[in-house]
């Protein structure tokens, strides 16, 4: 949290004031660096509860992701009020009194046993498993579809809709709070039915919503509704596939199959939004295309499910480290 902190955000700062897309890009990566706490969380979580309630336990702390549906809301509105270098120093000073919170008040579970073999090994280790492959590839259709949809949800709102900035942040927030309350009640169904059926009833969804969402619903109430049911969809399905994470991964590698799992959800937030650019029709304020493949996209992760993915591995349960 610290390296996120102080360099990302004042190279945001100077990349905004010298419109210079590389040091946008350099502040990124260091974000990013932050952006790791998710990997550490899951295990770091997990190892504080039973099996049979890690579900509910990461479905709550993968809730953490509202703070996208803070972001929409408030940012519009802080660079409005504050001005735009005041707001990203006074979220460098956020992320530096949370890492103290961190560093005097969080503790490891007793039942966390310190890991001795070095990190390279450890994520090759990871990457062989079919298992990382098959739930990373879940992870970028549901969290990524999430994360591309709350970064690309204000320019569809503005392109088909025709709201203003304020009021397409507004409604992006209420989309992410929507996934964020999803979340946990995915991880709860994962605990009590297993992670299979509410991975299936979560892609299922996406895809009959993507569709929908294409036939652009023409009152704000139908379409609001059709948005916040997708956002719920990508909501429970995230806390299905993480609580997947710990039952299949063998002993030893929740931590690094759950960090290669979590940059893939990163990695399929990244490419919806270019297609979706790319596959504009601004003639007829249309993103058809890019709705029809995700629908796609959903249909074929459903199949995969059913055909790829067991419900338990045979392993004994996964030591935390």
């Amino acid at each position: 949290m610290l390296l996120g902190a102080v360099p990302p955000l004042l190279l945001v700062v100077l990349g905004g004031m010298l419109g210079s897309y590389t040091l946008l890009v350099a502040a990124a990566f260091f974000l990013g660096i932050a952006g790791t706490i998710f990997a550490v969380g899951i295990p770091f979580v997990s190892a504080w509860y039973e099996p049979g309630k890690r579900g509910f336990a990461t479905g709550v702390f993968g809730a953490g992701m509202g703070g996208t549906a803070l972001s929409a809301f408030l940012m519009p509105r802080l660079v409005a009020w504050w001005g735009y270098v005041p707001t990203h120093l006074s979220l460098a000073g956020l992320l530096m009194i949370t890492a103290g919170v961190v560093w005097f008040f969080m503790r490891d579970s007793p039942a966390f046993t310190r890991s001795t073999t070095p990190v390279a090994p450890r994520l090759l280790g990871a990457a062989r498993l079919g298992v990382t492959w098959k739930l990373g590839f879940l992870y970028a259709v549901v969290f990524g579809g999430f994360v591309s949809f709350s970064n690309y949800l204000p320019i569809y709102l503005r392109d088909v809709y025709d709201f203003d900035p304020t009021s397409a942040g507004a409604r992006t927030a209420g989309f992410a709070l929507a996934a964020v309350l999803a979340r946990p009640v995915g991880g709860v169904l994962a605990d009590r039915i297993g992670s299979k059926p509410v991975v299936v009833i979560s892609l299922a969804a996406v895809a009959v919503l993507a569709w929908m969402v294409q036939l652009r619903p023409d009152t704000e109430i139908t379409a609001g509704a059709t948005f916040v049911a997708m956002a719920a969809a990508l909501g429970l399905g995230a806390g299905g596939v993480f609580a997947w994470v710990g039952v299949l991964s063998p002993a030893g590698k929740v931590g690094a199959v759950s960090g290669i799992v979590s940059a893939a959800g990163g990695l399929g937030g990244y490419f919806p939004p270019l297609i979706m650019g790319a596959t504009y029709n601004p003639e007829e304020q249309s993103y058809f295309i890019g709705l029809m493949l995700l629908t796609i996209t959903a249909l074929i992760a459903l199949l995969f499910t059913l055909v790829a993915v067991g419900s338990r591995r045979k392993q004994p349960a996964a030591k935390i480290e």
